[in-house]
């Protein structure tokens, strides 16, 4: 496996990105469900929340 710097920066942009959206989904679908959604509407929330995410904003929160 290469682990150049670039590789280390990728990967870690990758699992930033992974992270908000796996968080974005939890919490939406939760969100859908505690307030009276079925799991499928619930569902369909949490991919529009994976969908609309704000990715400028993961990778500005991420250390140089």
């Amino acid at each position: 496996m290469n682990r150049s710097p670039s590789n280390d920066k990728k990967r870690r942009i990758a699992e930033a990105v992974k992270a908000a959206c796996l968080k974005a989904a939890i919490e939406a679908y939760q969100h859908a469900l505690v307030s009276g959604l079925c799991r499928e509407g619930a569902w369909d929330l949490a991919v529009d929340a994976m969908k609309s995410l704000d990715v400028e904003e993961v990778l500005a929160q991420l250390p140089d």
